[in-house]
């Protein structure tokens, strides 16, 4: 049985470009930027894009896909940190602040993937990041901090309806505002 050759540095480095590259043309053309303007802005020909990514759908899943792991990393290493002595709560609600200016930049991408009808692809980084997620609530509610009621499908919920239109500091508002509807402490006073 022969084992599959480990691709080429140069193969990796460009995969890796092209993923940047798409990521940030969609956000500032839309999903209508064609593959010869990403290609350019990753420094690579078409044709290596192509190899990559035969399709535009594969490539923009293959872009939330990155996303998907991205979130699931930030979640695990959130739990590390608590598993180190942070505070659940707020490390859920970094967590939750950060998913949130990351969907900023990606809301473009996401909406170019629900255009295409792409899924997120590997849904271990999805499961990854739930039992992260849910690891974080169970012990914010241990500590008395995250209400009892609270579920990982309520965080989702919480970025599916964040104002990623809105300016920063409407963002930071909105957070500071839905907060306290995790936690079992009254709403600070501004």
């Amino acid at each position: 049985m022969t084992q599959a050759r480990a691709p080429r540095a140069d193969a990796v480095r460009n995969r890796k470009r092209i993923l940047v590259a798409a990521g940030e043309q969609i956000t500032a053309h839309g999903p209508d930027v064609g593959m010869d303007e990403i290609a350019a802005a990753a420094g690579v020909a078409v044709g290596t894009l192509y190899r990559h990514f035969p399709t535009k759908t594969d490539l923009v899943a293959a872009v939330v896909a990155e996303y998907v792991a991205r979130v699931a990393d930030d979640a695990e290493a959130a739990l590390a940190r608590v598993t180190a002595g942070a505070r659940a709560l707020d490390e859920l609600t970094a967590f939750l602040g950060r998913v949130i200016e990351a969907s900023v930049t990606d809301r473009a991408v996401k909406a170019a993937a629900q255009a295409l009808g792409t899924e997120p692809g590997d849904r271990a980084d999805e499961d990854r990041a739930g039992k992260a997620v849910a690891a974080l609530i169970r012990t914010g509610q241990a500590d008395g901090d995250v209400n009892p009621d609270v579920t990982v499908n309520d965080i989702y919920l919480l970025f599916s309806t964040a104002p990623t239109e809105q300016l920063p500091v409407a963002r930071a508002r909105w957070l500071t505002l839905v907060v306290p509807g995790l936690t079992t402490q009254a709403r600070p006073s501004d």
